[in-house]
């Protein structure tokens, strides 16, 4: 198939573009958020094709995915089709929703046309998608290989733009850990935090956490991060707050997960001082990623869903 998608979550699409189908990804000039292309730092293979708006409008398309409600009126405007109408959609929507709980309606929960797909349960079930049909495909990860070393006694965070989304994303709890354990923060902006690391490419940050001792995920409140997954695919032990879908996706033998910040401080020291406990909850952590969170499952779900969509079939 030839499937048009907007470059948004460079992770989540480095996974998707590892299908076998033609990936086409707008392109504009100045390459802003509705032009991205091809990610420049993650290594994308070749059926990821840019096209620009005018070559988008007699193109080939069987599908698009959509991931910003204002992406279904760019499609009808650069393709001359609608979404959902004479264009087979769906909507992938990664974030957990915001606000009261009451108030918590998708901006496509009064559509039936384009099917939403969250990337997580917790997500499925906080979120209101009204009559959207709607279903689940959780993430699949391109396996980095089992890197960790552990040779640090350091913690690796990797949150983008970490000051400005503050408590959200935990950031305020940091000073706290780094008193249990050194900590190395990486991602955007991260640098203008006392314990930021540059930004760096896809690959070299792997390379970087997992000669930390343990993977610390402070975030109260996203979606799943992909740098959680990718770090328990390197085989590194995980200490986290068990918000939204972590207790899901982290066994109680890959590390110490808990809402409790005495439990997850103490966890801390303990790997800390005990490199061989690490590997062997790092190991744990692995086996539990590559079983769940594999690229081959990932690939096979969006394989079905799109040959559902295109198909005229409701997901």
């Amino acid at each position: 198939m030839r499937i048009l998608h907007w470059h948004v979550h460079a992770a989540w699409t480095t996974s998707f573009v590892h299908g076998r189908h033609t990936v086409l990804l707008p392109v504009l000039p100045e390459r802003g958020p509705y032009g991205r292309g091809r990610a420049q730092t993650y290594p994308w293979p070749g059926n990821a094709v840019e096209m620009t708006p005018e070559q988008l409008r007699d193109a080939e398309i069987d599908a698009v995915v959509l991931q910003r409600p204002e992406e279904i009126d760019l499609c009808e405007r650069w393709t001359r089709r609608r979404p959902g109408v004479d264009l087979p959609a769906v909507f992938v929507e990664h974030n957990a929703p915001q606000g009261r709980i009451a108030e918590m309606v998708h901006p496509l929960a009064r559509r039936d046309d384009v099917p939403i797909v969250h990337v997580t349960h917790f997500n499925a079930l906080f979120w209101d998608t009204g009559a959207a049909p709607a279903t689940v495909i959780e993430h699949g990860i391109v396996d980095p290989g089992a890197l960790y070393t552990g040779e640090l006694a350091r913690a690796a965070v990797v949150v983008n733009e970490a000051p400005r989304r503050g408590r959200v994303t935990g950031t305020d709890l940091l000073p706290r850990f780094a008193a249990a354990i050194d900590l190395d923060l990486f991602g955007i902006d991260s640098t203008s935090t006392p314990w930021g690391v540059a930004d760096l490419p896809w690959t070299d940050l792997h390379a970087e956490m997992a000669r930390r001792r343990v993977y610390l995920h402070p975030i109260r409140w996203t979606s799943l991060g992909l740098a959680l997954l990718e770090a328990m695919h390197l085989g590194m032990p995980v200490v986290a707050l068990a918000t939204t879908e972590v207790r899901e996706a982290v066994p109680d033998a890959a590390g110490f997960v808990s809402n409790r910040l005495d439990v997850l401080e103490a966890g801390l020291r303990e790997l800390a001082g005990d490199p061989e406990q690490a590997a062997e909850r790092g190991a744990a952590a692995r086996r539990a990623a590559l079983a769940r969170y594999s690229v081959d499952r990932f690939l096979a779900d969006w394989d079905r869903l799109l040959a559902r969509v295109v198909g005229g079939v409701a997901a």
